[in-house]
């Protein structure tokens, strides 16, 4: 079964796109009153909102091409202001993976030392600060496309620019299709990255359904972040798999299951760098019941994510 066709996932665009930049911009404002108010609370909670914005981002952008591929051509659509809002919503992605990352480390470093490490803060507010500004430009040339009424000049090659030269969809799609070792480098990243993310899920929730019993919830908290970083990898790597022959992505129902079940495995991660069942196992003791449900759970969301990679061109008509 389908899960989006092209008009759907269009829609489904237009339904995510304000998300990134209304989303944010409540979690920065959240975060300037927890600064201001020093709420460890509060910080948490705009924190969770970044990571989670960070996690919608993944299929805002990917529904983004899709809408692109339905447009194109059309009468009164600008072709330079689609083109420069690909590149400023790649930008914008970038910033907010990287903002994400950063608001789960805090959020780490809350569970292991009760507070954020000094360094984290600032970095978050620079970061999150740059982040918004970036959504805010992708999302303005993103409603100059079709609304030649909102548009300051006309749109001629040269006039609109939505990221820097050197990191352009197209290219960053000419250099991976072109350059031999780039497909074969990257695939490889990938593995690596996934490797690492799911030897250390596998760690961490085989622990919570009993194995090593020995072993305290506290001593693999440890390694969540190498499991964070893997994922990072893994987005990096699969991003430019999909604007390199975004064709072959679009509508690949085993991508789109896959996005889906990716999105939920990653935010059951909150689950165990935030709640205390987890996180009060000691060793020798036994999880409690809905802490082994949410283990198991998250192990077959990520079984079903590497299940659905592979199947992509047997399912999907990829390559």
């Amino acid at each position: 079964m389908r899960l989006f066709n092209l008009a759907t996932l269009t829609h489904l665009h237009l339904l995510l796109n304000h998300l990134p930049t209304v989303g944010f911009s409540l979690g920065l404002g959240l975060f300037f009153v927890a600064l201001a108010a020093k709420s460890d609370d509060l910080k948490r909670t705009s924190l969770i909102i970044f990571f989670l914005i960070g996690l919608l981002t993944i299929p805002t952008y990917m529904s983004g091409k899709a809408a692109q591929q339905a447009i194109t051509g059309q009468d009164g659509v600008s072709e330079v202001l689609i083109e420069a809002h690909q590149d400023a919503a790649l930008w914008a992605m970038v910033f907010m993976e990287i903002t994400g990352f950063t608001a789960w480390l805090g959020l780490w470093q809350f569970r292991r030392i009760s507070r954020m490490a000094r360094w984290n803060s600032p970095i978050v507010l620079i970061l999150s600060i740059l982040t918004l500004a970036v959504m805010t430009r992708t999302a303005n040339i993103g409603g100059e496309i079709r609304h030649a009424e909102i548009r300051e000049t006309t749109a001629t090659e040269g006039t609109v620019n939505g990221g820097a030269g050197w990191l352009r969809t197209a290219s960053i799609a000419s250099f991976v299709n072109t350059t031999s070792w780039a497909w074969p480098a990257t695939e490889t990243l990938h593995f690596m990255g996934l490797c690492l993310l799911l030897g250390v899920v596998l760690a961490v929730n085989l622990r919570v359904l009993g194995v090593m019993k020995n072993v305290s919830f506290a001593a693999l908290h440890k390694l969540l972040p190498w499991a964070i970083l893997g994922f990072g990898i893994n987005v990096i790597t699969g991003l430019l798999f999909f604007v390199s022959v975004p064709e072959q992505y679009t509508q690949n129902r085993a991508l789109q299951w896959k996005i889906l079940l990716i999105l939920l495995a990653a935010a059951n991660i909150l689950y165990f760098t935030m709640f205390e069942e987890a996180w009060a196992v000691q060793s020798g003791d036994d999880a409690p019941f809905k802490a082994k449900i949410i283990a198991a759970s998250t192990i077959l969301l990520w079984v079903g994510v590497i299940y659905l990679g592979r199947m992509m061109p047997f399912i999907g008509g990829s390559f």
